[in-house]
């Protein structure tokens, strides 16, 4: 609960800064802004166009997808363990009682807003497209043309995660494999069923592997983006 917590305090602050996330010279975009969809938004790190005008400063950047990755990561099934336990107390362990009188589950606020972690997975897919094609223009060089440093790595292997824990979801391995009676008759589901699966008992390792790499991806954009380090080109 406490590395949750701190990666939400670091995930808001950084998306409120609003200085150093995006490198002009290698393309590189912290996901923590992307898509930034703004005229705010600085010159190239606007890869969708700017549908919105100026936003007040109340307003992150990435305003339009990171309350549906916070919803995302909070209506996950194991964080849910994580602060039901030591937050909600339901229950705070095995074998010891219920501290609340009545228990109503998931049927009523806060905790009914638990079952639209499916629809949250959607966007989440969405989202994860967008953060592939932000790694895909990472390959850039300084004066055009193929590109290879250091960022284009971390960004790359971030997306990477992101789709593993993302496609290691419960909610994408019933969407795979649910409401099938004959897995034989369904050759394909079956498939990707089992291969989602297989994610699925990571799922755990890929939820806290995610939040290191999303900070490490941001942190080393910030410090290029601001001149504090040099990328390391491999290809330029």
């Amino acid at each position: 609960m406490i590395g949750l917590a701190a990666f939400v305090i670091y995930a808001t602050v950084r998306s409120f800064v609003r200085t150093a996330y995006w490198v002009p010279d290698y393309h590189y975009l912290t996901p923590f802004y992307s898509p930034c969809l703004s005229t705010s938004c600085v010159e190239g790190a606007s890869h969708f166009g700017t549908p919105f005008g100026d936003l007040p400063m109340i307003l992150p950047l990435g305003f339009l997808v990171l309350p549906f990755l916070l919803g995302f990561r909070l209506t996950c099934y194991y964080y849910r363990k994580a602060y039901y336990r030591s937050v909600w107390f339901s229950p705070p362990a095995c074998a010891v009682a219920e501290p609340h009188t009545n228990y109503t589950g998931e049927t009523r606020l806060p905790l009914i807003i638990q079952n639209a972690h499916r629809y949250f997975f959607y966007v989440a897919v969405i989202i994860s497209l967008i953060n592939t094609y932000d790694a895909v223009i990472s390959f850039h060089g300084k004066t055009g043309g193929f590109g290879l440093g250091l960022g284009s790595l971390i960004i790359t292997g971030n997306v990477i995660l992101l789709w593993a824990y993302t496609l290691s979801c419960h909610s994408c391995r019933h969407i795979a494999g649910g409401r099938l009676k004959h897995f034989s008759a369904h050759p394909v589901r079956y498939w990707f069923w089992t291969q989602v699966s297989k994610l699925n008992t990571r799922h755990m390792q890929l939820a806290w592997t995610t939040l290191g790499t999303l900070v490490l991806t941001d942190f080393y954009v910030m410090l290029v983006a601001s001149g504090t380090i040099s990328d390391l080109r491999i290809i330029d």
